[in-house]
């Protein structure tokens, strides 16, 4: 019935359709397998892509050929650049998708795709033989065979869900767990633990009163996600969000659910995410706080359903539903379904290669949620990462493995391999050292030319590539040749308050200015916007970054040149550190356990301290 396939996927969530798209395009033949067709890419949570850090990671993966952007960009209702009044390392694009659109557009794009089949089934075990992956067998009783699986298993191992005093097993609302499978890895050497993670109750947007909310637009500039040229919604078409916040009646009448929480009854083992808590947690652990503030955000452009963004809670649903009455706006709200936690297994990421090959059985990728993250865009992008893997991996070439200096995938897969993570792991800027040189801008003149290299990226995203920084190169000739009069400039500058010229400048100096950019100067003096005018809001954009942020990314790439000869030195696969006596016995265990690839791998390794770096290095250069 089935053909011998190169490469199964497992799960067509965010981290499935990643990997098995980029698999199929770079020619694997690829069968994606999912216990529910109608639920590819499903949003389980809230319906956003992007968001602090998150926006760059979607655009890494767009720029490496991936789809998320693409979709994002397609279904979106709403789109917003965070963080604008600091600096651009710090710009995150958002946007608001349509729930079901987003879904239909990732099955119509993977169904598009060639060399990738389907099938509905539920995989309960791995084949495996020799320490080897050979395929998946499934719940109908079907083997399939493959030269390499990835598991993208998300919430279902072995997933249970709570509401209150009620639990049942489920990987999401309405769908059943997945289980065999941590069972069988486990009895091959792996080890399991256990996560929690949760959604807010939806309700039905008719029933509330918005007259009572702070009202939240969308940019008037729709830049979106994909450096494709992608239709997106114009700036007025755009579907508004709102903000409200809880109060302390809110508070009283969740804190008497307390006795019937699971997260404190300790009927929920799992560690929820620390940077997403519920609503009891909050009130709970912010006890000084009389209010938290909650984001409106509806589904989608045809649908009254709101998500309630900052209302996560496992408490019963009698609760929630009065509670939720108390807040501004909500006095009169129904319910379309009540918020839950869910618990699920997921293993270690200490047990993985930088490919995201697990060690102990070859050719089994892991991606995703099973890795211990949180959030679609962290697992999007190892997808995309585990799916390239695969497919180098079965046509024994070398893994693509990005640095930290060069993408912000990159920084997330050496924080899982080298450091792991008891907690749902979650992306910030400031977990990236090199975050000036990491900004969403430029995300495809960082990554896009190698993945074209791999046979990813497209023909057309490298000629993108090449007419952007051709013509960056000439904006910045432009700036540092064309001299700008007192006269023509003075009552601009001054109408910002901004010290005037005494004599003509360079306009690459007066963009150096803060709060000056290059567009507000080509609408103040017209000679300089007949200079420009020929190029994009992009390219101008781009500019500008590199000349106002020159000494900065200089800093940084020097940085990055004086960590390379760590990041660069490699420890040898067999080597031994039983012998390194001089080194502590928690630091031996680590290393043992970990197998930093490089010293610099070793030296981010929790327990190990800068000595016992020093003395590896001088025992490798015995």
């Amino acid at each position: 019935m089935f053909p011998d396939y190169d490469i199964i996927v497992v799960g067509a969530g965010h981290a499935g359709c990643e990997a098995a798209a980029a698999a199929a395009n770079m020619g694997s033949r690829v069968l994606l397998i999912t216990m529910n067709l109608q639920t590819i890419a499903q949003m389980s949570c809230n319906p956003a892509m992007g968001g602090i850090a998150k926006g760059q990671i979607v655009r890494e993966i767009d720029a490496m050929g991936g789809y998320s952007g693409i979709i994002t960009d397609q279904s979106m209702i709403q789109f917003r650049m965070l963080n604008r009044s600091k600096g651009p390392a710090m710009w995150s694009p958002r946007a608001q998708s349509d729930r079901m659109l987003f879904s239909q557009k990732w099955r119509e794009a993977l169904e598009a795709t060639p060399n990738l089949d389907f099938y509905q089934d539920t995989v309960h075990a791995l084949l495996v033989k020799g320490g080897r992956c050979h395929g998946v067998k499934t719940g109908l009783g079907h083997e399939i065979n493959a030269k390499a699986v990835v598991l993208t298993n998300g919430t279902f191992l072995n997933g249970l869900i709570h509401i209150g005093e009620k639990q049942f097993g489920g990987g999401r609302m309405a769908e059943k767990a997945a289980t065999g499978l941590t069972e069988q890895l486990v009895s091959l050497g792996l080890e399991s633990d256990r996560l929690k993670t949760g959604t807010p109750p939806r309700v039905d947007g008719r029933s509330l009163d918005y007259s009572k909310m702070e009202e939240q637009h969308g940019d008037q500039e729709v830049t979106g996600f994909s450096y494709l040229d992608i239709p997106k919604p114009a700036a007025l078409d755009q579907k508004c969000c709102w903000i409200t916040y809880t109060n302390q009646e809110v508070h009283d009448v969740l804190k008497t659910g307390f006795d019937q929480s699971p997260m404190f009854s300790g009927r929920i083992e799992g560690v929820g995410p620390r940077y997403c808590p519920s609503i009891e947690d909050k009130i709970n652990r912010f006890a000084e706080r009389d209010r938290h503030q909650l984001f409106v955000e509806p589904e989608g452009w045809n649908t009254v359903e709101i998500y309630v963004n900052g209302f996560s809670t496992s408490l019963p649903e009698s609760v929630q539903y009065q509670a939720l009455r108390k807040v501004p706006g909500f006095e009169n709200c129904r319910l379309f379904r009540p918020g839950y936690a869910i618990e699920y297994d997921y293993f270690p990421p200490t047990q993985l290669r930088y490919s995201l090959e697990t060690k102990k059985i070859e050719k089994l990728f892991f991606a995703g949620q099973i890795n211990g993250t949180t959030g679609y865009e962290e697992a999007a992008c190892q997808g995309l990462m585990a799916g390239i893997n695969a497919h180098l991996s079965i046509k024994e070439k070398e893994p693509l493995i990005l640095k930290r200096s060069e993408a912000y995938i990159g920084v997330l897969i050496d924080d899982l391999i080298s450091k792991g993570t008891e907690e749902p792991y979650r992306m910030f800027t400031s977990r990236a050292e090199y975050r000036t040189l990491l900004r969403q801008d430029n995300a495809d003149i960082r990554l896009s030319p190698l993945s074209h290299s791999l046979g990813l990226a497209r023909e057309e995203r490298m000629e993108k590539v090449k007419a952007k920084e051709a013509a960056v190169l000439s904006i910045r000739k432009i700036l540092n040749e064309v001299s700008i009069e007192p006269v023509e400039v003075n009552t601009f500058l001054e109408s910002i308050h901004s010290a005037p010229l005494a004599q003509k400048q360079k306009l690459s100096q007066l963009v150096l200015r803060p709060g000056i950019g290059i567009r507000e100067i080509m609408t103040a003096v017209p000679s300089v916007s007949r200079h420009l005018a020929s190029y994009t809001p992009e390219q101008l954009e781009q500019s500008e970054i590199q000349v106002k942020y020159d000494v900065y990314i200089e800093k940084e790439k020097e940085l990055v040149a004086r960590m390379a000869q760590m990041e660069d030195l490699q420890i040898p696969n067999d080597f031994d550190y039983a012998r390194v006596q001089a080194i502590s016995a928690e630091a031996r265990e680590k290393l043992k356990k970990i197998q930093p690839i490089t010293l610099g791998q070793a030296s981010r390794i929790s327990g190990i301290n800068p000595s016992d770096v020093q003395i590896l290095m001088v025992y490798m250069g015995r």
